[in-house]
């Protein structure tokens, strides 16, 4: 049982990822980012995905966790040509002193800078992507919530040879904070608890928004997903809006334009 593999195949979409980060970017700026950093990079999925869109893309990886950058050494940029290898470069790096060049793009996806659970850390932070972007960068983010998201609950869905379990164990609504767990199960019944833990703050969308305004971005815009009319579920289309739908759940994207 390999959990990051698990992880990779059940929550994470590294090409409708970069798709949505190609596309808007080129909207917004009228021309292809090039220089993209995945904070909180884990396994480096994401940023060896975007090297290989072009041979134009480079990409800096940077996590603290130096065993996941070792693993996604190994199983992710071993799958690289070797130039694509060299267009890519881990940093085993705290992101908020991460030394990198002027970025075109950053990410923080999978909710992972929600482990900063005061707004000073998170600010401190935000100022941190904001000097590290060019001239013309963008800053991507997700974010998630709903009525269901301030719940303790365990979510399960079926994948390729396992169960994915999505636990949330507690919720504090004093502090916003937050524990939850991944849980994996396989065909065969061998089970891996906790295989990932998360502490972290659900922030609220405001709360984001002011945040990075308050770090230097001059625009903010939230891009929240369509529905399908046929099916009412959604459609993988995220659009600008100034209004979401009180869902259960939801997940969103916040683009902050330097």
């Amino acid at each position: 049982m390999d959990k990051h593999a698990f992880y990779q195949q059940a929550v994470q979409c590294v090409e409708s990822e970069i798709d949505f980060v190609e596309k808007t970017y080129q909207n917004l700026r009228k021309k292809p980012a090039k220089l993209l950093r995945e904070d909180f990079c884990g396994t480096a999925q994401t940023s060896c995905e975007w090297v290989r869109r072009s041979e134009q893309y480079s990409a800096y990886a940077v996590d603290a966790d130096p065993l996941v950058l070792q693993w996604g050494e190994r199983n992710n940029l071993a799958q690289l040509t070797v130039s694509q290898q060299q267009r890519i470069h881990l940093i085993e790096a705290d992101v908020r002193v991460a030394e990198t060049p002027d970025c075109d793009v950053v990410l923080a996806m999978n909710f992972s800078y929600f482990i900063l659970m005061t707004r000073l850390d998170m600010v401190a932070y935000f100022r941190t992507v904001h000097q590290s972007l060019s001239s013309d960068g963008i800053f991507f983010l997700d974010a998630f919530g709903g009525y269901d998201a301030a719940k303790e609950l365990i979510e399960e869905r079926e994948c390729d040879g396992f169960t994915y379990f999505w636990e949330q164990a507690s919720f504090n609504p004093i502090s916003s904070e937050m524990q939850c767990y991944i849980h994996f199960e396989t065909d065969e019944g061998i089970r891996m608890d906790k295989a990932f833990s998360y502490f972290w703050r659900l922030w609220t969308l405001p709360e984001l928004t002011e945040m990075l305004k308050e770090s230097g971005f001059l625009t903010v815009d939230v891009y929240w997903e369509g529905t399908d009319e046929e099916t009412g579920e959604g459609n993988d289309i995220y659009l600008p809006t100034k209004t979401g739908t009180a869902d259960a759940g939801w997940v969103c994207y916040l683009v902050a334009q330097k």
